[in-house]
């Protein structure tokens, strides 16, 4: 049997059915973008101080009741702690005036025993002061963002084996609902415990659904059009959705308002049903030859071409019977069985755990760049559409290997110098700050691609979900990276840095794709070779994996 892109070629690479299958599924990556981030608005901290129940204080005593702390060099309300009530009462009642007749330095100060009141100046509401996850209790404001991300390891590491046995559609469907319907339900949770148990859930269907979708157009589309949906298509989406996150919090500033409105778009995904097709290289990898001819043949009437009267010709062949009957299913330890695979499985690992914790890690951050949330979780969206435009130019130019130790090079040293610059200049912090999240997010992007043509058929999904699952255990940890700027406020960016130059050096050892067929079993894996630096050319590789010859 020919190979699947020489049995396709007569569809042409840019027809109706292609450009239906390439919109649909970048649509279908939206409302990733909306969700992924929205615990930057959910679980922010308001401003807040202990509360002060009606008490007959005069204005003097309810302005020092709260006492001042200096912080980072600057004084500010405390909002842990108020002098004793009882106390402040009693003083105020004498008719002392604070700071004149009364030492405050001397006050016996308590914790906030009668609550909290939340600056509403950003926020009507958030988790936070839904649930007054501060002070004693602020372990749980990053703990929830985690829950989420840990929601999603585990649902990329079964959604890609499902999707392995099950098929590409119906997971990418189910995974759709489930993030969907448990957004909603997130809106009636009663006690923060209940709500990290359905962000939990809500996040096994986030970056599942991306992940099966992406498999599904890498697997659909060919050529160009692959690189193009690949590295640019449903990156953008995700983009699109990032950046309208800002505006959807910014109009409404209840969390619950917000949650009812990152889940209505989920429904006008149903329709999409009956316009997205099963992969036909995964029908074949499973020996469902018919299947996969009637999609080939549907796409040809949509193309309005003609289809050969066979399409996948059967043959006796050892490599044609992998290919055209069904095979032992494929799992997870499947990734150990020789060598080369599990020594590419161990690198991707190592680079996909040190782009997300980098990525996670600088757009929680947000909320730092600015005194404005809002605009700041913009620029942090903003500043990943010039990177999936570079990582798309990379990956028709250059090598993979060669792109991604430069990302991670790049990425590295653009967060060392950060220490090196002065707190006088907090605006050049800050661009090196977004140079680095220039740099991982189009490595991020680029791994994608890579991951996806490294390995065969028959494993992609498995590959890609279980590489997934190593970046969100850097994500999980991400939120409480950033905590360790209370010891020093360079040593997050340190760490990640270092964390990208070791990575850079493992991908030195990993195989190169670029240009070359998607692999159908695991016999034809590529194998690493030697280093080649120099930009390649269109003229070069007789029979390119990704050919540009169709013009979109």
């Amino acid at each position: 049997m020919k190979d699947y892109d020489e049995s396709s070629a007569f569809l042409g690479q840019w027809g109706c059915f292609q450009q239906v299958v390439f919109f649909v599924l970048v649509a279908s990556i939206i409302p990733n973008g909306l969700g992924i981030f929205s615990v930057v608005f959910l679980v922010d901290i308001p401003r807040h101080h202990c509360l002060v129940p009606e008490a007959n204080l005069t204005e003097d005593w309810l302005n020092a009741i709260i006492p001042i702390e200096v912080t980072d060099g600057e004084e500010e309300r405390s909002s842990c702690s108020r002098y004793r009530l009882d106390v402040v009462k009693n003083l105020s009642s004498l008719g002392l005036i604070p700071g004149r007749d009364v030492n405050l330095t001397q006050l016996e100060k308590e914790s906030c025993v009668d609550g909290w009141s939340y600056s509403k100046d950003i926020y009507q509401s958030t988790v936070v002061s839904e649930f007054d996850l501060v002070c004693s209790e602020q372990w749980k404001q990053p703990f929830t963002s985690t829950v989420v991300i840990l929601g999603i390891l585990i649902g990329s590491f079964v959604s890609g084996q499902l999707s392995d046995r099950f098929g590409r559609k119906p997971v990418l469907f189910a995974t759709m609902a489930v993030q969907t319907l448990f957004t909603f339900v997130q809106i009636f949770s009663p006690s923060w415990v209940v709500l990290c148990v359905l962000l939990f859930i809500g996040g096994m269907g986030q970056i599942s659904n991306y992940v099966s979708g992406f498999v599904l157009g890498t697997e659909i589309l060919t050529g160009n059009v692959r690189v193009l949906f690949s590295s640019m298509g449903v990156c953008l989406g995700y983009a699109v959705g990032y950046m309208m996150l800002p505006l959807f919090a910014y109009y409404l500033r209840n969390w619950k308002s917000l949650l009812l409105a990152l889940s209505l778009p989920g429904l006008a995904y149903l329709p999409l049903w009956w316009l997205i097709p099963e992969s036909p290289r995964w029908l074949l990898s499973q020996g469902r030859v018919e299947e996969a001819e009637a999609i080939v043949r549907k796409a040809a009437r949509w193309n309005k071409v003609e289809a050969p009267r066979v399409i996948f010709e059967k043959s006796s062949s050892p490599v044609d019977e992998v290919r055209t009957q069904p095979k032992e299913h494929q799992n997870v330890f499947s990734l150990l069985r020789t060598n080369n695979i599990r020594n590419t499985t161990v690198i991707l690992g190592l680079v996909w755990f040190t782009l997300s914790t980098g990525y996670f890690g600088l757009s929680l951050n947000t909320s730092r760049l600015h005194a404005d949330p809002y605009l700041s979780c913009f620029i942090s969206a903003a500043i990943e559409v010039p990177a999936y435009i570079s990582c798309w130019l990379a990956l028709h130019y250059i090598p993979r290997r060669v792109s991604t130790i430069c990302v991670l090079l790049l990425g590295g040293v653009s967060l060392f110098l950060i220490q090196l610059i002065a707190q006088s200049l907090p605006s050049l912090s800050v661009a090196l700050e977004m140079l680095g999240k220039f740099a991982i997010t189009s490595g991020t992007s680029l791994m994608y691609t890579y991951t996806a043509e490294l390995y065969p058929t028959v494993l992609r999904n498995t590959a890609t979900g279980t590489c997934n699952t190593f970046s969100k255990v850097g994500s999980s940890i991400a939120p409480f990276l950033l905590q360790l700027s209370v010891y020093s406020r360079y040593l997050p960016y340190i760490i990640l840095g270092t964390l990208c130059v070791v990575s850079a050096f493992a991908a030195l050892f990993l195989p190169e794709s670029f240009r070359r067929p998607l692999p159908e079993t695991i016999q034809q894996m590529h194998k690493r070779e030697s280093l080649k630096w120099p930009i390649i050319s269109r003229k070069q590789h007789s029979k390119p994996g990704l050919p540009f010859e169709t013009k979109l």
